[in-house]
């Protein structure tokens, strides 16, 4: 088997994913600790904390840090989800040492120096300003906000401007205290490595890091309604959501063929009927956000504020239809994009220890590809629509930003889908 773990004393998870033909590795670190952990009032200190890692440690400084790993040509980067953080380097072969030591050292000895803070602060609130340049990015915030609101899971992972600036380097310590240790934390060599020269490597540089322990989080509980922003921009960003099931819900498989099927390509229902036949927006899309504990079913559309009479029940319509007229054709052909998304998918390193990664963090253990293939193949015409009917069984959640004066009002949509 290419895969393979060792868990250290102290509670640590090592995971491999050897591929002999592959010409790098991938070396990172997957936390579980993302937004819905961070407290009330420091909102976006998990995105500030990935960001400071990399300005320098008790004996290297940021530049230092870069260029270890880029003067061989290597690249190394991070993100923040709601509910995980990843740093992780692509290296040669012969430079996995490296890339684990850099890491090692980035999450066990950042200095978080006063000054460098001052500046990442500022560098975090142009970035928050230009997602609010950018409607295509905005109003999927907007969806979780109104989704989840009052809940930790629900706020902008970058956080607002007003709290970054306010946050005092005291909390942004203490959240890596509290969440920054090796219960939480799995490291992953994915690529042409062997597993037990990585878990050596590992042990040198992880292995007193101290055990910690797990915190309660906050349950998430998905909410029905509405938020409309009037903003004079040329298209209208409306997006309709609903409840949806948590990556550890049977119903997922299922719920993510629909996607597929009524918007995840260029030969799905809603790109078909929304956008060739009548031309009523450039980008019309399905997703499906997936949380431990919940989840979100979302069709997101631009379209020219003039349009959206038109457009709202197209897609209203395509929505109750899938609750009954699931074809045969279709489901064989998001299949078909799903497995081959898959398959194609094992042959990037990156991806393969990114979902190496997640899957230790959210399940315990890695999943085999073949399992995952056999249970989404198993899905039938009727899991599809039963999957598409419970997510119809509730309220939606609207939100929309730009001109919204022919936009129709909340009641009107909810009751076109409730058909």
């Amino acid at each position: 088997m290419a895969i393979q773990i060792t868990t250290l004393a102290n509670g640590l998870r090592i995971a491999t994913d050897t591929m002999q033909d592959a010409e790098s590795v991938v070396v990172g670190a997957w936390v579980g600790v993302g937004t819905r952990d961070e407290p009330q009032k420091a909102n976006g200190v998990a995105h500030l904390v990935e960001h400071m890692m990399f300005k320098g440690t008790k004996k290297r400084s940021a530049y230092a840090l870069s260029t270890a790993i880029e003067k061989n040509g290597g690249a190394m980067n991070a993100y923040t989800t709601r509910e995980e953080t990843a740093y992780h380097a692509r290296v040669l072969p012969e430079d996995t040492e490296l890339a684990c030591d850099i890491i090692a050292d980035m999450l066990q000895h950042s200095v978080f120096n006063p000054k460098e803070l001052a500046r990442e602060k500022q560098v975090i609130i142009q970035e928050i300003g230009r997602d609010l340049d950018s409607p295509e990015d905005r109003i999927f915030d907007v969806l979780h906000q109104t989704a989840f609101p009052k809940q930790k899971i629900g706020r902008p992972i970058l956080g607002s401007a007003k709290i970054i600036a306010g946050l005092p380097r005291q909390a942004v310590t203490d959240y890596v205290k509290t969440h920054y240790h090796a219960g939480n934390m799995v490291i992953v060599g994915a690529g042409k490595v062997k597993h037990k020269a990585f878990v050596g490597m590992v042990k040198k540089r992880f292995g007193k890091l101290p055990r910690g322990k797990a915190l309660k989080k906050e349950k998430a509980h998905v909410v029905s309604g509405f938020k409309l922003l009037p903003k004079p921009i040329e298209q209208l960003h409306l997006i309709l959501g609903f409840a949806g099931p948590g990556f550890h819900s049977h119903e997922i498989y299922a719920t993510q063929l629909l996607s597929i099927l009524l918007g995840g390509s260029a030969s799905s229902r809603l790109f078909h009927k929304v956008r060739e036949k009548r031309g009523l927006g450039y980008t019309i899309s399905s997703g499906h956000f997936a949380f431990s504990d919940a989840g979100l079913f979302e069709i997101y559309a631009g379209t020219d504020p003039k349009r959206v009479q038109e457009l709202i029940p197209v897609v209203c319509q395509e929505l109750r239809d899938v609750t009954h007229n699931v074809t045969p054709v279709e489901l064989a052909r998001a299949k078909a994009q799903g497995r081959a998304d898959m398959l194609m998918g094992q042959e990037s390193v990156m991806r393969r220890a990114d979902i190496l990664g997640h899957q230790i963090l959210a399940f315990g253990r890695p999943i085999s590809i073949n399992e995952t293939l056999k249970k989404l193949m198993a899905v039938t015409k009727k899991d599809v629509e039963a999957a598409a009917s419970k997510l119809l069984s509730r309220r939606p959640i609207v939100t929309a930003l730009g001109p919204l004066e022919k936009l129709e009002d909340y009641r009107k949509i909810a009751a076109r889908l409730a058909g």
